[in-house]
């Protein structure tokens, strides 16, 4: 995971009553009375069915947010939560008190996104979820451009190959090879087409023969890639229409393309990587590429989020910034 992101800090006083206490996020500058808090804790608690994860999700630390549940518990003198060691579900009553006040805060959250529109500069914590592949190709053109943009912006990427639900994990936007988005999502285009291509090394290929189909592939060792499902990939060709999947053969599988790629250059066997990956390599002789004819290009990365009525404004600065650099 890379984080870009400054200390998270609670700071409270109660001069008098529990319910004056303060909480200010350093990501976004906003202070938070003490009522406004308590309601978004226990709406984020209810969801998540955590008390780690709720308070990720609304910039406190876990302390401060089990404080801030247990005051408001004990104003109304009701329990919201049934807590264990192991789970947290909501009471009877703190279902229905999530029930009516969830989309009120909605409306609150919708109003302050659209006044911070008015900002000049966005300002608070961008999450993303990308695959490991997708986070070397945008990392330098376009997060790093961001945080110069924007000085007053914080950026969390978590890289990982499963697709996972970005909106139910916290996520404010993905970015993922187009073919593979969730099909309600909204997709900005992040660049060209993408291609893989079949690579071997000049050491490799002496006294072997270049496969001239994907079916000569059986007779050659090749690197197998075991995808993040535990499955191993089964390579795919197309060519004039007619596609062939080919499950290689090889003595060596592994999980991470920059290690087929190092096994490729050192002479192990014949490697399917991205051609953006491998382009360097090809260039100095390093690696040979094979089957061109076989392997015609595809959709590339998009960033991806939820469809929502109001788009926030950290996110939207980026929407914004990937729709100027493509």
């Amino acid at each position: 995971m890379l984080l870009v992101s400054p200390q998270k800090i609670d700071l409270a006083y109660s001069p008098n009553k529990l319910h004056n206490r303060v909480y200010i996020d350093a990501e976004s500058g906003i202070m938070y009375r003490g009522r406004l808090v308590e309601l978004e804790a226990v709406v984020a608690v209810a969801k998540r069915r955590s008390f780690r994860a709720a308070a990720a999700e609304i910039g406190l630390s876990a302390t401060a947010l089990s404080q801030a549940i247990a005051e408001l518990e004990g104003r109304l003198g009701v329990r919201l939560f049934n807590r264990t060691t192991r789970s947290v579900s909501p009471t009877a009553a703190g279902e229905q008190f999530v029930t009516q006040v969830a989309p009120a805060l909605g409306v609150i959250r919708e109003s302050i996104e659209a006044v911070n529109r008015h900002r000049a500069s966005p300002k608070g914590l961008l999450r993303l979820n990308v695959s490991v592949g997708a986070a070397q190709q945008i990392l330098a053109p376009i997060i790093f451009e961001y945080l110069r943009r924007y000085p007053e912006m914080s950026v969390d990427i978590v890289t990982e190959d499963r697709l996972v639900d970005i909106v139910k994990d916290g996520f404010d936007a993905g970015v993922r090879l187009d073919e593979h988005l969730p099909g309600d999502m909204i997709a900005v285009p992040l660049g060209p087409e993408q291609r893989l291509i079949v690579v071997g090394s000049p050491a490799y290929f002496q006294g072997r023969a270049y496969p001239q189909t994907p079916q000569e592939l059986q007779a050659h060792e090749c690197i197998r890639r075991r995808l993040a499902s535990g499955t191993i990939y089964r390579w795919e060709f197309e060519r004039r229409g007619r596609k062939i999947n080919v499950d290689v053969v090889g003595r060596m599988t592994l999980d991470r393309t920059d290690l087929m790629q190092e096994a490729a250059v050192a002479g192990l066997g014949l490697a399917y990587l991205s051609v953006w990956q491998v382009a360097s390599d090809v260039r100095a002789g390093r690696l040979v590429q094979v089957l061109a004819e076989w392997t015609p290009p595809f959709p590339g990365l998009s960033l991806y989020y939820p469809g929502r009525r109001h788009v926030p404004s950290p996110l939207r600065a980026l929407i914004d910034l990937v729709r100027e650099l493509a």
